[in-house]
């Protein structure tokens, strides 16, 4: 398929530049990916749209104030650097991507507003791209962000970060820093919209994807079947394993919000289905080499997904076939972007983009503080 494929035309109005009044108070479109029906709805209806045992998986993960700016020392020029993740276990060697990355060279050393220096290094693979190591003389953690960094708003949003943005560009549940961009299809939810969904007898349960700018950055791939997606961290834990495997073997559907939490699950449920190949795990422990470990819950599986931490760089177009997500809870998203592309997979291209020229025309906002999207 060709990345031109998942084009549409977006009036600039419509990219939303703040968010809306009141956290929550957004329009949502509801997509029949069976039928491609769409009905239109607000965030308020949510909690009737979804059937009573379906459960909702959440990303925790907390935007750091990753977008620094530091002073160039041979030249007196502001750079700005947005950090993504560690390269070293001391936390003195991070991984950044950095404007005009061709001018900033090994050797040249930067100072930060609280007087802190660092250097970019030499670091395999990042050459002709738009990252770069750079080397601190100490470890640096989320005080340092807190004092030298920003929120770091994307690059659609044409306008600086404000105090508004410390509380808006998080999601209210969020509890583990360490995102370079929000999971953003969570912060449609308010403390009363959970209540609300508890009370309709929707499950809910959290994994953590820490979000690098990899998912983000354009594809410059003609056939996006070449397009390489950068490498992410998440992690499953067991009570979000346990409560998803029983589910699946209920028949109770999954709801993903976000496609963090959806590249989260499709990445565990697909090194699941690798291993069971491969004969080399065992369904669970207690029916470890038992002639039924297969021939219980749907399609004679147990486990959908297992409890850890791995690194995953999934990329999903039309023709991925989905192992655990049934439903999905997510934003508007830009033309030949990734996230399009998945969403695609998900309910089709046709509809996607159908579903697209509706919102629209009904002058729906997009991206990160826009209006959101049910998928069932």
């Amino acid at each position: 398929m060709l990345t031109s494929d998942f084009y549409f035309d977006l009036p600039p109005e419509l990219i939303a530049q703040h968010p809306s009044g009141v956290r929550g108070q957004d329009k949502l479109m509801l997509l029949n990916r069976a039928t491609g029906v769409v009905e239109h709805h607000f965030m308020d209806d949510l909690p009737s749209l979804i059937e009573p045992g379906t459960l909702m998986v959440f990303n925790n993960s907390r935007v750091r104030r990753a977008r620094v700016y530091g002073i160039k020392e041979t030249t007196g020029r502001e750079t700005e650097f947005m950090f993504l993740n560690t390269i070293d276990k001391d936390c003195c060697v991070w991984n950044v991507m950095v404007k005009s990355a061709k001018k900033q060279k090994p050797g040249m050393r930067y100072k930060f507003p609280d007087g802190t220096l660092a250097t970019i290094i030499d670091h395999e693979g990042n050459a002709g791209t738009e990252f770069r190591a750079l080397k601190f003389d100490f470890a640096i953690n989320e005080d340092w962000f807190e004092r030298n960094g920003h929120i770091p708003l994307p690059p659609y949003i044409k306008r600086g970060d404000t105090e508004e943005d410390s509380e808006r560009y998080q999601n209210v549940y969020a509890t583990d820093t360490g995102s370079a961009a929000c999971p953003t299809a969570g912060l449609h939810f308010t403390e009363e919209m959970l209540a609300r969904l508890d009370n309709a007898g929707i499950e809910r349960c959290f994994v953590t994807l820490h979000v690098g700018l990899g998912t983000f950055l354009p594809v410059r791939e003609e056939i996006i079947e070449n397009h390489k997606m950068h490498e992410e961290w998440y992690t499953i834990p067991p009570e979000t394993a346990a409560a998803i495997n029983k589910a699946k073997r209920e028949g109770r559907p999954i709801l993903a919000v976000g496609t963090t939490s959806v590249r989260t699950l499709e990445s565990a449920g697909r090194a699941l289905l690798a291993e069971e190949r491969e004969g080399e795990a065992c369904i669970t422990p207690e029916t470890c080499g038992t002639a039924d470990a297969r021939e219980s819950g749907e399609h004679g599986r147990t486990e959908w997904v297992r409890a850890g931490t791995s690194s995953t760089s999934i990329f999903m177009y039309p023709g991925y076939k989905f192992n655990v997500v049934d439903k999905m809870f997510t934003n508007f998203h830009t033309p030949e972007s990734t996230l399009i592309m998945l969403v695609s997979a998900f309910a089709g291209r046709e509809r996607i983009l159908d579903a697209y020229k509706t919102a629209v025309a009904n002058k729906y906002h997009f991206f990160s503080y826009g209006d959101c999207m049910l998928i069932s």
